[in-house]
């Protein structure tokens, strides 16, 4: 993905953003009636009680100033539970939540436009048209104000509960996971193997890889006649031992700053091209609910549910094999990898408790039958996880899961 669509990306899910823009609108509706209500063909005048408008303007600035601070802590306190019930990595989801966005952007924007409102009506701005105008424009805020309101009380009933949060987390690590398994290396060539006089490019500071503009890196590359290969991937750390990537061929500073200003790193990972991260963030979730202090195996199964569907949909896509950037290599993440960041913390953390240790040995098994020419990554899974629940559990528990496994692995 290129810079300027990374940035426009995540521009438009920033809270500030949305808000902004709909106060700029209705600032701008509230100051342009003035001027224009009196350039109308006809004059859209009503019978107005004295100081009506001004009331309505006044009722909506104190009760929008009051329910956007209501609405900001509800949103802060989610944030805070989803860190603390689920995972640290779920908050960026929340925040980026549309439905608390155009909520608390309806309840800025309509505080900004009564506002203007009485200020223009108090200095005498509008004209008796454009009040009428204000008028209407009023009672169309007051509408969606109620409607924002409902949606906001059915929005909140849900919103930063243990199953939101995974529903959340599981659609990250889907969106990102399908497309990785339809092209596990962008469309670049799988990299196999560095040559071994291939000139390495450091990254400018250590930090998370968490987007790489591979457009950029195949003109580059074009233009310079060299190869490269891509050793840090979306997720992964580049610092001083680390490369981002491998040059095969003439390297000078110039190139080596285009093919470095390719590489957004950043101090912490994001979901959009991670493929690991929606994996782990599920995988942390099911390992906090089985500390001692949580105890709660039900909210690990649910996260293992969450996981075979997200393995589900991946194995379900079909491989693009197109070649879009000839010059350049890239190591996809593999299988292996995607499956302990899944599996080996709620098998190590749920060792002792005989459901998890079940649940765990289903979903591996169920995977396996879907994906055959994957069968032995996802039994050795499963030998690890009875393993630690063979030495965890008591007697009986220990032999339900041994004849468990019998059953589910011939």
């Amino acid at each position: 993905m290129s810079a300027a669509k990374v940035f426009l990306s995540r521009l438009a899910r920033r809270v500030w953003f949305r808000a902004a823009l709909f106060t700029l609108v209705a600032i701008a509706y509230a100051l342009l009636i003035g001027w224009i209500g009196p350039l109308l063909p006809f004059s859209p005048t009503l019978d107005l009680g004295q100081g009506a408008i001004d009331s309505i303007l006044q009722i909506l600035a104190t009760s929008m100033l009051a329910v956007t601070t209501f609405s900001l802590t509800a949103m802060v306190t989610a944030y805070s539970s989803a860190a603390r019930i689920a995972t640290p990595r779920a908050t960026q989801l929340l925040v980026e939540d549309r439905t608390s966005q155009n909520v608390l952007s309806t309840f800025v924007g309509s505080f900004a436009y009564s506002l203007v409102g009485i200020v223009a009506l108090s200095t005498g701005y509008y004209p008796e048209q454009s009040r009428t105008l204000l008028f209407l424009g009023t009672l169309v805020v007051v509408v969606i104000i109620i409607v924002t309101l409902l949606r906001w009380i059915a929005h909140l009933a849900n919103f930063g509960r243990m199953s939101d949060i995974i529903s959340r987390v599981e659609k990250a690590a889907g969106d990102t996971l399908a497309q990785y398994a339809r092209r596990p290396a962008l469309g670049a060539r799988p990299l196999r193997a560095t040559p071994p006089s291939a000139l390495p490019v450091y990254a400018a500071s250590p930090g998370f890889v968490t987007n790489i503009d591979l457009g950029t890196l195949e003109r580059v590359a074009e233009s310079a006649s060299i190869e490269v290969h891509i050793i840090a991937t979306a997720g992964r750390t580049a610092n001083s031992r680390t490369p981002l990537a491998h040059v095969v061929g003439t390297l000078n500073d110039d190139t080596a700053d285009a093919l470095r200003d390719a590489f957004h790193v950043e101090a912490h990972r994001s979901y959009d091209q991670d493929p690991r991260l929606g994996v782990i963030a599920l995988s942390e979730i099911g390992s906090r609910a089985l500390s001692p202090a949580t105890n709660d195996p039900g909210t690990a199964i649910d996260a293992l549910a969450a996981l075979e569907r997200v393995f589900t949909l991946m194995a379900e896509q079909e491989r693009d094999e197109e070649l879009l950037y000839p010059h350049l290599w890239l190591s996809p993440v593999s299988l292996e990898d995607l499956i302990d960041d899944g599996f080996r913390p709620i098998a190590r953390d749920g060792a002792a408790m005989i459901e998890v240790g079940l649940r765990v040995q289903k979903v591996l098994a169920s995977l396996a039958a879907m994906s055959p020419q994957n069968y032995r990554l996802f039994r050795r899974a499963a030998a690890s996880a009875e393993r630690r629940g063979a030495a965890s559990l008591n007697r009986e528990d220990a032999r339900a899961l041994r004849d468990a496994c019998r059953s589910l692995w011939r």
